[in-house]
């Protein structure tokens, strides 16, 4: 049995039939109540992000992103900040062929920022790429992160634009747990792909069965656009 107040990853060790999860969404940083999930099969219909997940949050009435990789026969990947401002509690997630998302809510019973009792709405695509971190993927001693666009070198080297802290949660009988072990990596350097659309980030600190909160405010495009969003969150199963 697993030992109520432990963490996850360390039962995980001891019971190979408890899988982790592949993402946590951190509680109120990115919502409070998942919901529904919707893969994007559009094919480039709705932007850059085919193959991704998209996760709706009734409470908070958004619909969150998630790229998932699969390391040593687990799946993990990072969560993403995507759209806000939906008009109920989004539940219900569907991606349609011609490559929009529908997305229906409610708020009865439960609480949401969207004060709608009830809605159905549809996402397009306008055509225009968001500056946006694209894939955040596991490397042996840090993350390489993927873009929509072709960053600005300068800011992309620079240490000061990144910040990231680490913790897990309790693994307990109790409903839901504080954030706990939080640690603070150090991000040592920065290099960028020949193209720009590509940062390597060597990182000493990285801590199986963590979150790995990343903000990265002081990017910039080489077009001088800041990032839509400058989140990221990574869930580490396993090393590479």
């Amino acid at each position: 049995m697993p030992e109520d107040g432990s963490r996850l990853h360390v039962e995980a060790k001891k019971i190979p039939e408890l899988v982790p999860p592949a993402v946590l969404f951190p509680y109120n940083k990115m919502g409070k109540s998942a919901s529904g999930i919707a893969c994007d099969t559009s094919d480039g219909k709705f932007g850059p992000f085919a193959g991704q997940l998209f996760v709706a949050d009734q409470s908070h009435s958004t619909l969150m992103r998630v790229d998932l990789e699969k390391v040593d026969g687990l799946y993990q990947g990072a969560a993403f900040p995507f759209r806000r401002g939906f008009a109920s509690g989004n539940v219900g997630v569907e991606m349609s062929p011609r490559g929009s998302i529908f997305v229906g809510g409610t708020n009865r019973g439960w609480g949401s920022v969207g004060r709608r009792p009830f809605a159905v709405e549809r996402l397009d695509w306008t055509g225009k790429t968001p500056f946006e971190i694209q894939h955040m993927r596991l490397t042996s001693d840090g993350f390489e992160l993927t873009f929509t666009e072709p960053v600005d070198v300068d800011s992309a080297r620079d240490l000061e634009s990144y910040k990231m802290t680490t913790y897990t949660y309790e693994y307990r009988e109790q409903y839901g747990s504080p954030e706990v072990d939080h640690t603070t990596p150090t991000i040592q350097s920065a290099s960028v792909s020949d193209d720009g659309m590509t940062v390597r980030i060597v990182v000493d600190g990285l801590q199986l069965g963590h979150v790995h909160e990343l903000h990265a405010d002081g990017l910039r495009s080489k077009s001088d656009v800041p990032l839509l969003h400058k989140e990221a969150y990574y869930t580490l199963n396993r090393f590479k």
